[in-house]
């Protein structure tokens, strides 16, 4: 354990067994790498559902996201459809990710093994919504998309 972290016990179920379970490549690294349990091709635009072989038990309080691969993505253009991806604490299926190819014109090969996603495990609250007449004012207000610039409209 690294100093000023703390270590989550996560109970999980390999349903493929030949292959390694999730793990983080680098000491203070914050997403732990999935692997594909197959073999494919992702044509350019194609996005496929990719099995990764792991269920997990999460304890209540906590939720599983799934993130793209940068080296993935800037290399290859390979991402993930609904990104993050969401585990619930009560889910106790497999977790496929669901990998999409943005590239225009090369087909990207998946093997057996290979890391397709990284899963970030964090603290979750859970909300009290409450119907109010009118909200507690901000310094944003109601601004919408693009509202505070950051970029040049010539």
């Amino acid at each position: 354990m690294q100093e000023g972290r703390t270590t989550l016990t996560v109970e999980l179920k390999l349903l493929d067994e030949g292959l390694e379970k999730p793990s983080y490549s680098h000491a203070g690294d914050a997403g732990a790498d999935l692997r594909s349990t197959v073999d494919c091709e992702l044509l350019p635009g194609e996005r496929r559902l990719i099995a990764t072989g792991v269920c997990m038990s999460l304890p209540f309080g906590y939720v599983g996201l799934i993130h793209p691969r940068s080296g993935l993505a800037t290399k290859h253009g390979i991402t993930i459809v609904n990104a993050p991806g969401t585990v619930d604490a009560g889910y106790r299926g497999e977790i496929a990710v669901t990998l999409l190819n943005t590239d225009g014109s090369d087909t990207f090969r998946i093997s057996r093994g290979d890391r397709i996603a990284q899963l970030i495990i964090q603290k979750v609250e859970t909300a009290d919504f409450k119907i109010v007449e009118e909200l507690s004012p901000s310094a944003r207000g109601s601004g919408g998309f693009g509202s505070t610039g950051g970029f040049n409209s010539d």
